[in-house]
């Protein structure tokens, strides 16, 4: 099969349409595996990216999809064959690289993991970036000290995919789970998911002007950054720890060194795009393994031609969970 379906981001006139297309293989750039595509996932970033938005893709056309989960159709590498199932997050996919919203991908085989064991292609694709972005927080946040029972655990940007996925994996680690939202109607969905307390986000943006809060959290997940960000760690408790992986509330944030030398407190950056794949491989097994969660309350599945809708829902703040694209 030389022909394939794809979402295709153009430029026409000053603004940027997405429609699917078909393509051909020898569109796809050099590389050393072909992948057949079966499951993709939408993320914040490929709308950034399905939207023209330069710091995500220089050039289009282009096709979005940092994530992809499929089977090996041709590799030139021994590590990988034909029939092989594997996903592929993060790098350079669905950036630069045409990526996982077209029904074949080709990549360096740098990039390519075999499906773990104790997930299916689906399943994996529920997860995603999302999920290993999620995975990489707690384990930072475990490394730091944090353990079961230690106090409350604060999720912020709840219900998007790595937060509902660290409020899911959090509360299944027997921690007690406290949500930030600013869709407070969603409040069972984030119950069910495992949190023990929402708190509404405007909560968390009072008392930006002063130097300490109250002693509150044993550990947080921060997806949204700005000020909420430095909010969260003035409220930390002694010695306790943030992963930080996400600005979608802005990139900068007014700080102090006061929660830093008086309380021992650590932010901790977290990126899964550029991860050694080594360090993939070891949350991938987790996920798969000790870490793995149930997910059914999180995931929407949609197919390649209702894409253009979702990333307008995404955009405009409406996504919730998790949604899956099934590339057939």
């Amino acid at each position: 099969m030389s022909e394939f379906k794809a979402l295709l981001v153009s430029e026409e006139q000053g603004q940027f349409a997405r429609r699917v297309v078909s393509r051909h293989l020898d569109e796809l750039p050099a590389g050393e595996v072909l992948i057949r595509v079966q499951w993709s996932s939408l993320n914040y970033k490929d709308a950034l990216s399905a939207t023209g938005n330069r710091g995500v893709t220089r050039n289009y056309p282009h096709t979005p999809g940092i994530d992809a989960a499929g089977v090996v159709e041709a590799s030139s590498v021994s590590e990988l064959a034909a029939g092989d199932e594997v996903i592929v997050t993060g790098y350079d996919l669905g950036m630069n690289t045409p990526g996982g919203f077209g029904q074949y991908i080709r990549v360096p085989a740098a990039w390519v993991l075999k499906r773990p064991s104790g997930l299916t292609l689906r399943d994996s694709m529920v997860l995603g970036t999302a999920g290993l972005t999620a995975a990489l927080c707690i384990d930072k946040l475990e490394r730091a000290g944090l353990t079961p029972g230690a106090g409350p655990v604060l999720v912020t940007g709840a219900t998007g995919g790595v937060g509902s996925i660290a409020v899911a994996m959090l509360a299944g680690l027997g921690h007690e789970v406290v949500a930030v939202t600013g869709k407070l109607e969603q409040a069972d969905f984030l119950r069910r998911l495992g949190a023990a307390e929402v708190l509404e986000r405007s909560e968390l943006q009072a008392g930006t002007g002063k130097v300490l809060l109250t002693e509150r959290w044993a550990g947080a997940v921060d997806t949204v950054g700005g000020d909420i960000l430095f909010n969260v760690v003035k409220s930390l408790r002694y010695d306790a720890s943030v992963a930080c992986c996400g600005l979608t509330a802005g990139g900068q944030f007014q700080a102090s060194v006061f929660p830093f030398i008086l309380r021992n407190v650590n932010l901790l950056g977290v990126d899964s795009v550029e991860q050694p794949l080594v360090a993939k491989a070891s949350m991938w097994d987790r996920l798969s393994l000790q870490w793995k969660t149930d997910l059914q309350n999180l995931e929407h599945e949609i197919t390649l031609e209702q894409l253009p809708q979702a990333i307008d829902t995404i955009l405009a703040g409406g996504m919730v969970g998790r949604t899956i694209v099934n590339l057939g």
